[in-house]
């Protein structure tokens, strides 16, 4: 699925594409809808990068085994060993 937010709207809410992804993507990683793993790459950005930006906005982390084993099997999913 994709979805279309228009410049008049980026305009209107003063921020640019990359940081309303960003914000979503805490948004939801706040309600437990998303991992850190996700979370991160919906937001275009490495979970260090991700795990700054929450450490800078004092968002806690709720990460458990689950969530690490799925965020391995992607790292490998995606080459890293």
């Amino acid at each position: 699925m994709s979805i279309n937010i228009s410049d008049e709207i980026l305009e209107k809410i003063q921020m640019p594409e990359e940081e309303l992804l960003q914000e979503i993507a805490m948004l939801l990683l706040q309600k437990e809808k998303l991992t850190l793993g996700q979370a991160s790459h919906f937001a275009q950005m490495s979970q260090i990068q991700f795990q700054r930006l929450l450490a800078l906005r004092q968002i806690p982390l709720h990460y458990d085994i689950a969530e690490l084993r799925e965020d391995v099997k992607s790292l490998e999913a995606n080459g890293w060993r």
